[in-house]
């Protein structure tokens, strides 16, 4: 089934692998294991099977090895705090998870972290450390705010949780559009790449259509390819679950549905560069960056699945 999806979605978009890919293999575990992350033998296998490695040299394919170290540390900080949020008792605790947030929001802010933090704070404020080494301040401000709302979608789903609540279908895709953090992985582009989208570009409307249905296609393959072990392990957040619910269909005709809406994003992705108007010579080659970086997360995270285990399985995790 898994090839099967793999195949059925549409993407157009040319595979690519940073050529530092072996180098960033052999570093996978490196970061993660000096901030004991993986501090049980669960989380670990976890780790090592989901194999962020290939994911982070798909989808920042022309990444220089130190930017790309980097990047795969906050893909690693993000995920397997991701899997906190999901898997282990936070996932009904919504309050406590806002409170773990305001901690990390001060560290991403220039607090010292303190023996009575989390290790996820203290790896937080070395990832801080070594990004503003390599970025600048400007950048890293809009870093934080799209990470500010990936964890707005974590309580949100912790909410829903908490309250027996499935969301209806556009509730859920606002929820979904935080919680996937596509925004903060794009902007994890300009940085690998070495260049800052203007502000000119970055508040232009048709930039951001273009960021939101990165955003939507992201999710929607992410949807279709857990929403086994989310619906085993009892998650609602899924748009292949919450069209079943709510439209009293199958789960079969609910993911064709999803493949559906999935492939008529890219399209839509597609038509809407085309009509993109030129910004002046030095603003084209900006955007003309950004959008192969749109395509690079689409069609790596798309590759990624076929390489890795990550959601072929429910274990409930104990919190860190």
């Amino acid at each position: 089934m898994k090839q099967l999806l793999y195949l059925d979605l549409y993407c157009p978009f040319t595979s690519q692998i940073n050529k530092h890919v072996d180098i960033l293999e052999e570093y996978a575990l490196e970061w993660v294991l000096r901030f004991n992350l993986l501090a049980d033998e669960s989380t670990y296998k976890r780790f090592c099977k989901s194999k962020f490695f290939f994911l982070a040299a798909s989808a920042y394919p022309y990444s220089n090895i130190e930017e790309l170290k980097i990047a795969h540390d906050w893909l690693s900080w993000v995920f397997i705090w991701d899997d906190q949020c999901d898997l282990s008792e936070l996932k009904k605790q919504p309050e406590i998870i806002k409170l773990f947030h305001q901690r990390f929001l001060e560290i991403l802010n220039g607090a010292e972290p303190t023996s009575q933090d989390t290790l996820f704070s203290h790896a937080l404020a070395d990832l801080r450390q070594r990004t503003l080494q390599r970025a600048s301040i400007k950048w890293f401000k809009y870093f934080i705010s799209y990470l500010e709302d990936y964890f707005c979608g974590c309580v949100q789903e912790a909410t829903n949780r908490a309250k027996g609540i499935v969301p209806d279908v556009d509730t859920y895709i606002m929820i979904r559009r935080s919680s996937v953090g596509v925004y903060a992985v794009l902007a994890l582009a300009e940085f690998c790449n070495q260049f800052m989208i203007p502000d000119v570009l970055r508040n232009h409307y048709l930039v951001k259509k273009l960021e939101l249905i990165t955003t939507d296609i992201i999710a929607w393959s992410n949807d279709i390819f857990s929403a086994s072990r989310e619906i085993a392990s009892g998650d609602v957040h899924n748009l292949i679950f919450v069209l079943h619910y709510h439209n009293q269909i199958s789960l079969e005709e609910a993911t064709k549905q999803v493949i559906e809406i999935h492939d008529q994003e890219v399209r839509s992705l597609l038509v809407l560069e085309s009509f993109l108007p030129s910004f002046g010579e030095e603003l084209d080659v900006d955007i003309a960056k950004y959008i192969s970086s749109m395509h690079s997360w689409i069609r790596g995270n798309l590759d990624w699945y076929s390489h890795s285990s990550r959601y072929q399985n429910s274990e409930r995790l104990e919190l860190k």
